[in-house]
């Protein structure tokens, strides 16, 4: 790639509204720390905590850290491998109308 495509390309992203180099939420320091707390303690529940712990023995018995796919959990209690995006998204319907068990 020339220098020139290299040197648009780089201020085309910093003007872009949805840069991936700016944060993903615009939030106050307030509410940075609000949600900050309110993700932590979600994380810590006793039912995520036995996911990542699950997914984390399986990841380590197939030999598959690190290999750019997340395990989803099925509503039987199985996992399966699918990529970040649709595992992190919910599938492109957004994490708003996701429900947590």
């Amino acid at each position: 790639m020339s220098w020139c495509k290299l040197l648009l390309y780089s201020v085309i992203i910093l003007i872009m509204k949805s840069s991936p180099i700016r944060s993903k939420q615009k939030l106050s320091p307030a509410a940075k720390k609000k949600k900050a707390a309110r993700d932590l303690a979600y994380a810590k529940t006793p039912a995520r905590r036995a996911k990542k712990a699950q997914n984390q023995r399986e990841d380590r018995r197939d030999g598959t850290v690190g290999d750019g796919l997340d395990r989803h959990h099925t509503k039987s209690g199985a996992t399966k491998r699918i990529s970040v995006k649709n595992n992190r998204g919910f599938y492109g319907r957004g994490t708003k109308t996701e429900k947590h068990a």
